[in-house]
This record gives C-alpha cells, structure tokens and sequence, in this order.
C-alpha cells in the first residue's frame, strides 16, 4: 500500500469508528451528538467510501429540522449523556416550531448542506438512487434557506445574521470580543453549570469561562423568549452578519440551483438569489482600502476590524471579482495568514500578529482543515493553483506527521482539541479522491467567473 492509499484508509478507518449507525460522530469523546456543519463536511468525506452513509448523514440531520425551516446546530444522541449544554438547558420545547421527538439545540451552524447533497450526487455512480436522495431532501432545503432569508434578514438586505458566536462555527473567534464585553452580565445572568469540554481535551485550547458565562446567557435569553426570532432580535445583544456564513449561503444558493436543474424544478430563484447575496457581500462587507471583507456587528451598526481567515473564505463562492480575488491572495500573502517557507504551517484562523493570537486556543489562531478546504477551493476557482496546491501539501503534512486532530499549532504542526475528529478525515478523503492528479492532491487550473 503507498503513502496516499494508507493516508486514505486511516481517514476512512476514523469515519467508521465514528460511526454510530445512525450518523458520525464528530469525534469519540469531545462530540458525542451530531453537529450540523460537521454533518455536512463528513458527508463530502463519505461521499468517496460510502453513498449511502453519505446521505444518511443529512437524512438524520434534516429529520430534526424545525418546522420554520431552522436547522439546528445540534440533534443529540439519547445514548450520549452528559453533554453541556444538553437538552434540558436549550428548552425548545418551549417553540411551537421545534420536533417534538427529537432533542435539539436552538441555534443554527452555517449553511454548507445544499453544497454537500450536490457533491453526494456529483460522487455516485448509481444516479437514480442519488437523485431519489436529492428529491428527498430538496424540500428542506429550501425551507433552510427560506428560514434564513425570512427570519435572519428582516431588511431584505440579502445578508443574513447570526445570533449567537455557535452559529458563525468559530466559538471564541477575537470578531467576538467587542460583543462579549459589552455584555455585562449580573450575577443572576450567570447560571451555574459544569463544563463537560475541559475535562477531555486541555483548558488552555478551549473558549475561557467568561465566554462561556455569555455562551449560556444567551441560550436562556433565546428560550426565555420561546425561540421567537422577533422577540430574540428586540433583546439579543450579539446580532453579527458574517463573512464566512454569508458565504457558505451564497456557494449553497448556487448548489441549490444546480440541484432544481436536476430535478426538473426552477432555479432561477435560487440564482438570483445567490447573486443577491454577493452583491450585499461586496456591497457591505467589502472594505476597499484594506481589500479584504469584514463582518458587520448590527448592534453598533460597524463594521469589526479583526482579520481573519474567514475573511478570505468569499473565494469559495465565487464572490470578488477577478481585481478583488487578485488583492485578497496579495493580502493572503503579505498578512502571515499564507507562508511558502515551510516555517509555519498555513492558515492561521486569526491574524499571527493580531491581539490576543494564540496558537493553540480554537478559533484564535490554530489551523483548521475545513477553513484551509475552503480556501483550497476558492483559489482554485480563480486559477492560484500553486496557493492552492501549497495548501494541499499542508494539509497532508500535518495529518501525516501529527493525526487526524481537530485543529493544528501553527508553528509546530502539533494538534490540539480532539483527536480522531471526523471533518478532517472527511476532507482529507475528499482532496485525495477528487484531485488525484496534481502532485498526488491535484487542483483545477480553469479560472471561475465571479456570480454575475
């Protein structure tokens, strides 16, 4: 067995031992439920190994989606217990909206489901069957979309909100931390609780106490109100409209149209609004003078001036045009976030010589495999095929020379959080399998148009 064969096993051999015949894990201990945007990423990985896994992964998904459309960021398994926050901190059955058999979070994670059911059809060779799985789930799908649109973007701005730092994905980013200190909580707004998390995995990599402290206050502030989204958005302190949720929206949009041409249904709809969504991208979110996108805290009506890789990440839809493309690689290059050398291990989540970098706590600093996927394929798609290759190769180094982790030190490669963590096998299945050709990884060369 070569090199790239035994990579391609041990990533298969950590989905399966993640698997508990009804989903993937996200990792042994750590995760024990199923995560929404890790579903969608492990289902891109089983998609190459095993099709019908691959679609039952969002099958079990979907089959606890509110009845408005939401998609919860959590669907908890009832074998696993001793999870915080667990079911009965999340209270949704206080929402007329959610299912009443399945025990689920609040809030949601973005919105990359669409993408990975285009893939799971892209992948199979029995085609009938994959688009019997398409027929399925496109329905919900547009009814997540259409939640988004018509709960998370009153306006009509064609950008959509988040309400909580769980829904960008990236818990404790530093984007947060204007919000979270303006936060102040009394001692009544401070529940107590007992975290599960630092007693797996070593404290120094996890979120702090004090942003658990506002992770928890906001959970009771959203069922305290019923999950009612007008009522939460009258109180909610942390309404943001992010860069890489706005994005993964764009990209799912555009999936959804090719998903409708399948199956014989309009998608025009979802182009146009695919296009809306970029346009507000660049229209809001675009900051010509540092040439990189920003997100926007709607609670100060500003934008926040922190740099990270997410900034980036509008690549991956297609979203600048070729003169921004060409200006955010430059800025990519220039800022620390890409090294060439070898002397460090490329992308940092956050900005190396930010405030408050850390290379081993979560999202303020280590390196991810899912936000370096993303980025592999957004500079493919305007033909920096050698960034995107160099990328690769990182990826690969890191997993062969320190494991499957669930993210990476980015000056020694060392992992940090859990280990055998299934969206890193998943990716690293997808990279070897659709791009066997260009040095072992292999990336598309063609340059993609921005949506237009």
């Amino acid at each position: 067995m070569n090199a790239t064969a035994a990579l391609r096993e041990q990533a298969r051999q950590i989905l399966e031992s993640n698997w508990t015949g009804r989903f993937t894990r996200p990792a042994p201990r750590l995760y024990p439920h199923q995560w929404s945007w890790d579903a969608a990423f492990i289902a891109l990985g089983w998609a190459h190994v095993d099709q019908k896994r691959a679609q039952q992964e969002l099958r079990h998904l979907f089959r606890a989606q509110w009845r408005n459309g939401l998609v919860p960021h959590i669907v908890f398994d009832r074998r696993a217990r001793g999870y915080f926050p667990g079911p009965q901190v999340w209270e949704t059955h206080r929402c007329p909206h959610a299912p009443a058999r399945k025990a689920t979070s609040g809030v949601v994670q973005p919105p990359l489901h669409a993408t990975a059911a285009w893939a799971i059809y892209q992948q199979a060779t029995d085609r009938s069957a994959a688009r019997a799985f398409l027929e399925e789930l496109f329905p919900k799908l547009v009814a997540w979309h259409d939640y988004l649109f018509r709960e998370r973007d009153p306006q009509g701005e064609g950008l959509v909100y988040i309400r909580h730092p769980w829904e960008s994905g990236m818990d404790n980013a530093p984007l947060w931390d204007g919000i979270e200190q303006r936060m102040h909580l009394n001692p009544s707004d401070r529940p107590r609780y007992r975290r599960v998390d630092t007693m797996l995995v070593a404290e120094a990599d996890r979120p702090t106490g004090a942003e658990y402290d506002r992770y928890v206050y906001l959970v009771r502030l959203f069922a305290e109100a019923g999950y009612d989204e007008a009522r939460i958005r009258e109180a909610c302190p942390f309404l943001v409209q992010d860069v890489l949720f706005n994005t993964l929206l764009c990209q799912a949009e555009q999936d959804l149209a090719e998903i409708a041409s399948v199956l014989g249904e309009d998608p025009e709809p979802f182009r146009q609004r695919a296009r809306r969504v970029a346009e507000a991208v660049n229209r809001c979110l675009w900051d010509e003078q540092r040439a990189l996108y920003f997100d926007y805290d709607l609670g100060v009506s500003q934008r926040i001036w922190v740099r990270m890789a997410a900034c980036f990440t509008p690549l991956f839809a297609s979203i600048p045009d070729g003169l921004q493309a060409a200006r955010l690689v430059s800025h990519l290059e220039a800022s620390g976030f890409f090294n060439w050398d070898g002397s460090r291990y490329s992308v940092p989540s956050y900005d190396p010589n930010g405030l408050g970098f850390s290379p081993v706590q979560y999202w303020r600093g280590p390196v991810w495999i899912n936000i370096n996927w993303l980025l592999i394929e957004g500079l493919a798609r305007y033909g920096y095929t050698e960034h995107a290759a160099h990328l690769c190769r990182t990826v690969r180094l890191l997993v062969e020379r320190h494991g499957f982790y669930e993210y990476y030190h980015p000056y020694t490669g060392e992992g940090h959080g859990s280990e055998q963590f299934s969206w890193t096998a998943a990716l690293v299945l997808d990279l070897l399998a659709r791009r066997p050709t260009w040095m072992q990884w292999g990336v598309r060369s063609t340059r993609r148009r921005a949506v237009a």
